[in-house]
C-alpha cells in the first residue's frame, strides 16, 4: 500500500496547488450565503473532480465517500473517503487553516490517510500499521504536561442541532482550560487531529458524531502514537459520540477532566 499511499499524496498536493492558486487574498465579501457558496463550489467542485479522478484511477473498484455522506461508515469493501477542500470558512476568509484529506477505507476501518495543508506547508499521511509522517519524515506526538500542553477543540458541522454536543462543548472547555497551557481551534478538524499524531498540537477532542472529519485524522494521531479514544477512555468507532486524540503524557488526565463533563 506504500505505493498507493505515495500517489495519494502527490493527488493531494496537486490539488492543494490548485486551490492555492485560486484562494483569494482578501475574506470574500459576500452579500448572501447563498452568493459564499457559490463562490466555493466554483474552486471546490472542480478540485473535487480532480481528486476523484486521480484516486479513481488508483483503486478503481473503490467507492466515494465526499463530505455529505451519512454517519454510518461501510463496512465492506474499499471506499476512499475525501475533501478537497477541507476548512471552506478558512478558505474563503483567506486563512491557510484549510487542507486537502484522503482516506481508503477498507471493511470500515482507514487503511492510509494524507492530510496537506498547502499554506502551512504541511503534510500528515500514515498507513495503517506503518506509523505516520509528517513530511515524509517519522513523527510522534511530543511528551508535554497538561500545564504546558497546547489543545484543540472543534464542533461536527450540525452540532447546532445536537443539544447533548452543544452543552458539552461548552462545559468541556470550561473544564478543560485550568489544566492546559491554552486551548486553540485551528481550522478543519482532520488537519487538528493529524497535528496531535505531528507533535504541534498535544491534544484534540470533540463532542459529536463525526466520522467523516475525523477519520483521517485519528488514523494519523494513532500511527504516530497518539492515544485515541472516546471522552470517556473507551476505544473510539467512528460512531462515538465523543472524541479524544492526545500525546501519552496528557491523556489519562484529560480523560479524568472529560468525565465530570
Amino acid at each position: 500500500m506504500q505505493d498507493v499511499l505515495d500517489a495519494t499524496e502527490r493527488a493531494a498536493r496537486e490539488v492543494g496547488r490548485h486551490l492555492a492558486d485560486r484562494q483569494l487574498a482578501e475574506p470574500l465579501a459576500a452579500a448572501a450565503p447563498a452568493a459564499a457558496r457559490a463562490a466555493f463550489d466554483a474552486v471546490d467542485r472542480p478540485a473535487a473532480r480532480m481528486l476523484r479522478e486521480r484516486l479513481t484511477a488508483l483503486r478503481p473498484r473503490a467507492g466515494w465517500l465526499d463530505d455529505e455522506w451519512a454517519r454510518e461508515v461501510p463496512q465492506q469493501g474499499e471506499w476512499w473517503l475525501c475533501d478537497a477542500t477541507d476548512g471552506a470558512v478558512q478558505y474563503l476568509s483567506a486563512l491557510p487553516h484549510w487542507a486537502v484529506t484522503a482516506a481508503l477505507l477498507r471493511d470500515g476501518a482507514p487503511v492510509l490517510a494524507v492530510v496537506h495543508a498547502p499554506l502551512l506547508g504541511v503534510t500528515c499521511t500514515a498507513l495503517a500499521g506503518g506509523g505516520a509522517r509528517l513530511d515524509g519524515r517519522r513523527c510522534a506526538p511530543r511528551p508535554r504536561t497538561p500545564a504546558t500542553a497546547v489543545a484543540a477543540t472543534s464542533q461536527p458541522p450540525h452540532a447546532a442541532r445536537d443539544p447533548r454536543a452543544r452543552h458539552a462543548a461548552g462545559a468541556s472547555l470550561a473544564a478543560v482550560l485550568p489544566h492546559v497551557a491554552a486551548v486553540r481551534n485551528l481550522g478543519p478538524t482532520a488537519l487538528q487531529v493529524a497535528l496531535v499524531g505531528s507533535g504541534h498540537l498535544t491534544a484534540f477532542w470533540q463532542y459529536g458524531a463525526d466520522p467523516a472529519n475525523l477519520l483521517p485524522g485519528a488514523l494519523i494521531a494513532a500511527e504516530a502514537g497518539a492515544l485515541v479514544s472516546d471522552a470517556q477512555g473507551a476505544p473510539w468507532t467512528p460512531g462515538a459520540a465523543s472524541f479524544l486524540a492526545a500525546a501519552p503524557g496528557v491523556h489519562a488526565e484529560l480523560v479524568a477532566v472529560l468525565r465530570e463533563v
